[in-house]
């Protein structure tokens, strides 16, 4: 089979020499080309190149979820093809791996390369759901062209945090859960619209819902990790089905005291839930307006702010190796 090896070296958990190893075993069983990303959006070019050349069969990213992101919007640039485009295969090289995990694929590099190789001996693969965002026609933002996501996007109030984790980064820190719990508080002190919100969700069929805080819209469940302890934002979101929607009305202090809580513990029955909790589940078509430029994030890639994003849920779009 040939195959095309996508590495990051940059991913948050992988030494260049436990990347050599991982290189090694994959080249063992495979027609193996290595490609190393070299700079932002760099991934995403190999993966449009692997759809378009005719004979790469399998795409594999080392790396985390924001590579991924990458290579599965290139292989999907003309639009979803499971049977013709190359199947893709994850090996977790970031902090927290979310869109592997969710696969039920171990979260340590080495693992998940012998789980790799035992799938492709099986022929064990599955075909899974994508969400799309784009921007909106008439609005400021209707230029903004389609971009896929595998497991999360968010809207408001979660993306400004992935914006300030983002800035961090960029100067030299590492992606750390506490990190993240430091910006969290940070951007909750500096929400100008935690009382009322500004965003507007609209769909088909039924009646706009106003004044939402943050939107948080999942592809799977979990959402993510804190370590290894899984955190459900929508628990009944799935790669089989289409998009669901968490969305908050209001973040005072006990508001946020609580919904945090009940994110903390959080299971796949059960997520969280109030007077000020919008849900949605198996969501194909929404649009998100907001009366003030508004944070965004897909992946956990900031994608800086937006007025307007409309959602699409597509089914069977990628060949998951797994």
């Amino acid at each position: 089979m040939r195959a095309l090896l996508v590495v990051n070296p940059a991913a948050t958990t992988t030494s260049a020499r436990t990347r050599d190893v991982l290189t090694h075993a994959l080249a063992s069983d495979l027609k193996l080309e290595v490609a190393t990303t070299e700079r932002r959006g760099h991934a995403r070019e190999l993966g449009r190149r692997a759809a378009d050349d005719g004979e790469t069969e399998l795409v594999i990213v080392l790396g985390g979820d924001g590579t991924l992101n990458e290579v599965v919007n290139g292989l999907l640039h003309a639009g979803p093809d499971p049977e013709r485009l190359p199947r893709i295969a994850v090996v977790p090289g970031g902090s927290t791996n979310v869109f592997a995990r969710a696969l039920g694929l171990p979260n340590n590099a080495v693992e998940a390369t012998g789980a790799l190789l035992d799938a492709l001996h099986r022929g064990s693969e599955r075909v899974v759901g994508l969400g799309r965002a784009e921007g909106v026609p008439g609005t400021d933002d209707a230029g903004v062209p389609p971009r896929w996501f595998t497991f999360c996007a968010g809207y408001g109030f979660d993306a400004g945090v992935v914006g300030r984790v983002e800035h961090h980064r960029e100067q030299g820190k590492r992606s750390t859960h506490p990190l993240y719990v430091r910006q969290v508080v940070r951007q909750f002190l500096r929400e100008p619209h935690r009382r009322r919100g500004t965003i507007t969700l609209e769909r088909p069929g039924h009646e706009p819902v106003e004044e939402l805080v943050l939107s948080i819209v999942c592809n799977t469940a979990p959402w993510t990790y804190l370590g290894n302890r899984p955190v459900y934002a929508a628990p009944r979101a799935s790669f089989d089905t289409g998009l669901d929607l968490l969305g908050l009305s209001r973040l005072t202090s006990a508001a946020v005291g609580r919904y945090a809580t009940q994110l903390l513990t959080s299971s796949p029955e059960r997520g969280p839930h109030g007077k000020h909790v919008v849900t949605l589940h198996d969501e194909t078509d929404f649009t998100l307006h907001s009366q003030v430029p508004l944070p965004f994030q897909m992946d956990g890639d900031h994608l800086g702010v937006r007025s307007s994003v409309h959602f699409t849920g597509v089914r069977r779009a990628l060949r998951v190796i797994v």
